[in-house]
């Protein structure tokens, strides 16, 4: 497996294309939400990219959004795996990986995420709390979650 952490500059083309299709194939296809994947946050401000390859192909994802432009708090966001990747934990490792990049480059920033309401416990695990009530996002019920700075 590669991680890679890029900065929105340092995505190739193609890097940004297997992003978008990898999205597109899960949160519009496959979870039957036809929304504007493309929202205009992936090549904005100081906006990083953490991706998981093997062999040529994308196997998950997520970004990370610059807390200048959020009210000052580091998003993340488009946290998905490609699906027949689900059964070797790679959410674990975008999660480890993403909160050792934030705490070394965002150390003074709270972190917020929106996170599919079943999955509360997953990023309970890395120390993120609901912070508010269960809201519906294209039909899937999501909760808010922070991570407040120690």
């Amino acid at each position: 497996m590669n991680w890679l952490i890029k900065h929105q500059q340092q995505l190739s083309v193609a890097e940004l294309y297997a992003i978008l299709a990898l999205r597109t194939n899960v949160f519009v296809v496959e979870q039957n939400c036809p929304y504007p994947e493309v929202d205009g946050q992936d090549l904005v401000g100081d906006t990083y990219h953490l991706m998981a390859w093997e062999d040529g192909k994308l196997l998950a994802y997520l970004r990370i959004l610059d807390p200048a432009l959020n009210n000052g708090r580091v998003i993340i966001g488009r946290v998905v795996t490609e699906a027949s990747a689900r059964n070797r934990k790679l959410g674990h490792g975008l999660m480890e990986t993403a909160l050792t990049y934030i705490g070394k480059y965002f150390p003074d920033y709270p972190i917020k995420l929106g996170a599919q309401a079943h999955l509360q416990g997953f990023y309970g695990r890395y120390g993120f709390v609901a912070a508010g009530e269960e809201y519906l996002e294209d039909g899937i019920p999501h909760i808010d979650m922070v991570k407040e700075i120690n």
